[in-house]
């Protein structure tokens, strides 16, 4: 199994860049993976054409998981539920697609096989990719039985 990050913008702080390569380097352990990061619609630009820019990298036969705020809030033991049917199942690639300030376009939650909400409260993109990369690092140590998940 592979993982594809594709997120929009750049993670400019450095202190959540660090946790970010933190989490990555944790995660490569369990899995691959492949970071895409898309550019920030312009201010003249709709949420569809930022959509479409995310949609041109995704690989048609990859499973997508959406992080939107519509999405399905699970807890860490569930997430590592899901990781471990995705690899019963067999899937091959999974693409977890984090959106831009305004979110994401219909056509790329559309595109989604799964919606994933990390929580009802509101979190900056930067604090959303660290929050992601560390649940599926958790995942990875629930699913393992590793102690780090107490």
């Amino acid at each position: 199994m592979k993982f594809h990050f594709i997120w929009v913008g750049k993670t400019k702080n450095r202190n959540w860049l660090a946790l970010q390569e933190e989490y990555l380097q944790r995660l490569s352990h369990f899995v691959k993976f492949s970071v895409t990061e898309i550019k920030d619609k312009a201010a003249h630009e709709s949420v569809d054409a930022e959509g479409e820019r995310i949609l041109e990298k995704v690989n048609q036969s990859s499973f997508v998981c959406a992080l939107d705020v519509k999405g399905r809030p699970i807890g860490s033991r569930k997430m590592a539920s899901k990781i471990s049917e995705w690899q019963v199942r067999g899937l091959k690639e999974i693409t977890f697609i984090i959106g831009g300030a305004d979110g994401l376009s219909s056509g790329v939650v559309e595109k989604a096989d799964f919606s994933l909400s990390l929580s009802f409260l509101t979190f900056t993109h930067e604090m959303a990719r660290v929050i992601l990369l560390e649940q599926l690092y958790r995942s990875f140590t629930i699913i393992k039985g590793y102690p780090y998940q107490k």
